[in-house]
């Protein structure tokens, strides 16, 4: 476990000393607008669970109706492309499974996300930018 202390900038670990912060966003398939209502908590609350569990620190999260962006912290042991994969299955499964009427007026077949995701790190000179960014979606 990292732990961030207080006035610190840096994580730091026994043997490591680190700042890894990611701007992940997620598309829904065909841009359908299905992220709005019980669905958009349903996939946000998701997030931030899984994120929790992970030792992921959510800084910002917003979107649309047909994407949703994420701006987190993690360990340098956590791959982008793990979280994602975990973060998209995860939502996917759970809103189809507990907002089925919802979904389906979107997608006919088990979609819920577009294949791919985007993902890019943040520095300390970017970190306030992209996060104003997100907070305006």
């Amino acid at each position: 476990m990292f732990v961030k202390k207080e006035g610190e900038q840096y994580y730091k670990s026994r043997h490591s000393c680190f700042l890894l912060q990611y701007h992940m966003v997620f598309v829904t398939k065909y841009r359908n607008p299905v992220l709005t209502g019980d669905v958009k908590d349903s996939v946000y609350s998701t997030i931030r669970a899984t994120c929790e569990s992970r030792n992921c620190h959510i800084l910002e999260m917003n979107g649309e109706p047909d994407h949703i962006h994420l701006l987190y912290e993690a360990g340098p042991e956590l791959a982008p492309q793990e979280l994602a994969n975990v973060l998209k299955t995860k939502t996917a499964r759970f809103a189809r499974r507990d907002y089925p009427d919802e979904v389906k007026k979107h997608y006919w077949k088990p979609y819920f996300w577009k294949d791919g995701y985007f993902v890019i790190t943040a520095s300390e000179n970017s970190l306030d930018t992209v996060r104003r960014y997100i907070q305006n979606q």
